[in-house]
């Protein structure tokens, strides 16, 4: 249900030339490298999210050069058109736009020194594809900026095969002219109307952050709906059937809870990596004053769940724990 993306830094350009670039090979600042040329596209990320990625940036005929922590994904990397660099910097030389999909705020700072931005062509475009911070994100925001990179995020909504096959949903947060320009490359990742642009900095990410605390808020209540109507008598899969045909019904009920049923607690992701996303969604809510009393308790629930369970991956782990205190598992 959910996946990744991250951030990175800034740094000074000139007409005249670029640090890492031979003087002439400047780019026009276009994410698709102007009319006829295809993007020189840095990829950051060779993870889930990001092998498939970059399978659809090489399709689409762009030059595509990635780095990864783990230099065991090189082979597969090179498997699918794409170069290899030993670092991130080596990696943003020369490029048009650089790509992050890393797993959350602190990979994304680690990735994206200043050096990074230097290295990049006149009027590149850093997007940041990562299920970021808002509050992380501004500081590697200002200083792209500080380097003349436009930035865009881009956070993603989908699997590694919606990935593979064009499919993505895109929240972009950002100048519309930027997302005007890069909207040839994302829609080698997603089609134009799963293409949303929510409005400025920030509001990409939030919206993203949004979608994953009413998911796991839906899946808590569903879990313990259910196991209260079991409890009360109610047969699980003729109680499915019509709170899914009823006004409570809803894209979880219809779409996701059949793997629980099936006893598949979507292993797709850490419960630590969605810890930390419900709680960055609620002290933003904090932050700006708003209630939030329903998204305290998703946190405190998916708290008990990552203290119970430990940082492995399992989407639904929280229902896992809700059926452990019931002493009863979901099953039909």
């Amino acid at each position: 249900m959910i996946q990744s993306v991250s951030e990175v830094s800034p740094s000074d350009r000139t007409c005249g030339g670029v640090s890492g670039v031979p003087a002439g090979n400047e780019r026009p600042n276009d994410c698709h490298g102007g009319d006829s040329l295809p993007s020189r596209v840095a990829l950051v990320g060779a993870g889930r999210m990001g092998t498939p990625l970059c399978g659809r940036f090489v399709s689409a005929g762009h030059t595509v050069t990635v780095s990864d922590l783990r230099p065991e994904r090189e082979e597969a990397v090179r498997s699918l058109g794409a170069d290899w660099a030993p670092s991130v910097t080596a990696a943003a030389a020369g490029a048009d736009v650089l790509v992050t999909v890393v797993p959350g705020p602190d990979e994304a700072v680690a990735a994206l020194p200043d050096a990074v931005f230097a290295a990049l062509a006149s009027g590149a475009v850093w997007i940041d594809m990562t299920s970021n911070a808002p509050a992380a994100a501004r500081e590697l925001r200002e200083r792209a900026g500080a380097h003349g990179v436009d930035v865009l995020e881009a956070p993603m909504g989908g699997s590694p095969d919606d990935a593979e096959h064009g499919r993505l949903r895109l929240f972009v947060g950002g100048s519309a002219e930027v997302l005007e320009r890069c909207r040839p490359l994302l829609e080698a990742v997603a089609t134009s109307d799963r293409i949303s642009h929510m409005g400025g900095p920030g509001t990409g990410y939030t919206t993203k952050l949004l979608i994953n605390l009413l998911w796991f808020g839906q899946a808590t209540a569903t879990a313990e709906a259910l196991l209260l109507g079991r409890r009360a008598g109610i047969e699980l899969a003729a109680l499915r059937d019509t709170l899914a045909d009823s006004a409570a019904g809803s894209d979880f009920i219809r779409r996701d809870l059949p793997a629980l049923f099936a006893g598949d607690y979507l292993r797709s992701y850490g419960l630590d990596r969605i810890h930390d996303q419900l709680k960055v969604i609620t002290g933003e809510a904090r932050d700006l004053g708003t209630p939030h009393e329903m998204a305290d308790t998703v946190l405190r629930i998916h708290r008990l769940a990552l203290e119970r369970f430990g940082p492995v991956d399992g989407e639904l782990l929280a229902v896992a724990l809700l059926e452990e205190a019931a002493g009863t598992l979901l099953r039909p």
